[in-house]
């Protein structure tokens, strides 16, 4: 990897998971970083100068601010997803743009207004954002394996998902997958957006996505382990790929700085059913109160591939899944999510 320093970025939604780790990591390197974050106090666009200290609520950038090189080189913006021109001030002279920011939770009242609109819109804003600036070689895109797998074939043993499936609308909305069809409409929307301004966009897609939290709250793939630990009488029927977070942040960077970098990255480690997950659990955990049965009587969900090809030839050496799900699960005693 080549260094960042004196290079400008921008970071959307950078209190995230994903994008906390993709800010450390970029700092690391020597970037400087415009990170974005919801702006608290309007939604008119009044506010679009870097935060000041006493701007923002400080319990949800704290842990950017005390990163190794924030206090010379990040740079905080508020911004919100739904208000056009609001990214604009970020992204002004940076020479490339990491879009993270995009809603991820299961408890959906109001798909359209909570997921959709905020994944779509929010997307195609930020990209109008990068094509008013000249500065802006490359857009990495946070996608995810949500806006692939799901086509309606079945995910069977003989299966290898790779970077050119694309998940069905269709299907996602009479399945009612809220997020999954609002990570492929966003995605859906973005190559669409780029291939008609002729911009130059690589995306990022992991699957469920796990590892060390820096962020204080608890994000929903996170949430996922800490619920087995916090009482769960049963465990998801659920086959998922399982990636560290890490290793997701890494991808990013590499898709900005690699110039052969092109297209869609699965990133995915290991696929493994939730049984698989719960025995890794016991193993590494030996006293804690664990699950011991699947939510339903019906046959475990199978075991699929995804190609690691693509994302192999982007530089990426896999932390292995066990590795990631004891990091997981120190990272939420330490913050005490759970209790062993």
């Amino acid at each position: 990897m080549s260094s960042g320093t004196g290079k400008l970025v921008c970071v959307t939604g950078a209190s995230g998971y994903i994008a906390s780790w993709l800010v450390k990591l970029l700092l690391q390197r020597g970037y400087t970083v415009n990170a974005t974050v919801r702006d608290p106090r309007s939604a008119n666009g009044s506010v679009c100068k870097p935060l000041s200290v006493h701007g923002y609520d400080p319990k949800k950038v704290e842990h950017l601010r005390s990163l190794d090189g924030a206090k010379e080189r990040l740079h905080l913006f508020p911004a919100n997803l739904l208000e056009e021109g609001s990214f604009d001030a970020a992204v002004e002279g940076c020479e490339g743009v990491f879009h993270t920011a995009s809603p991820f939770y299961h408890d959906v009242k109001d798909p359209q207004v909570e997921l959709l609109d905020p994944a779509v819109k929010g997307t195609v804003n930020v990209l109008n954002a990068c094509a008013k600036a000249s500065s802006i070689k490359r857009v990495v895109l946070t996608s995810s394996m949500a806006a692939v797998s799901y086509n309606g074939k079945p995910l069977t043993p003989e299966v290898v998902v790779d970077e050119s499936w694309f998940s069905d609308p269709h299907f996602c909305r009479e399945s009612k997958m809220w997020y999954v069809l609002s990570k492929t409409l966003a995605e859906e929307a973005a190559w669409k957006f780029v291939t008609e301004k002729g911009m130059d966009m690589v995306t990022i897609n992991p699957a469920m996505v796990i590892g060390p939290l820096l962020q204080p709250t608890l994000n929903t793939s996170a949430a996922a382990i800490a619920k087995l630990f916090n009482g769960a009488e049963s465990y998801y029927n659920m086959t998922f790929g399982w990636v560290n977070v890490k290793d997701v942040a890494t991808a990013h960077i590499l898709a900005l700085e690699v110039p052969s970098a092109s297209g869609r990255y699965c990133l995915v480690e290991t696929v493994a059913h939730y049984s698989v997950i719960v025995k890794t659990l016991k193993e590494l955990y030996p006293n804690a109160t664990l699950p011991e049965k699947c939510a339903d009587d019906n046959p475990l969900r199978p075991q699929y591939e995804v190609s690691k090809t693509k994302t192999r030839g982007l530089g990426i050496d896999y932390i292995p899944l066990k590795t990631s799900l004891k990091e997981t699960v120190e990272s939420l005693k330490e913050k005490r999510f759970i209790s062993i």
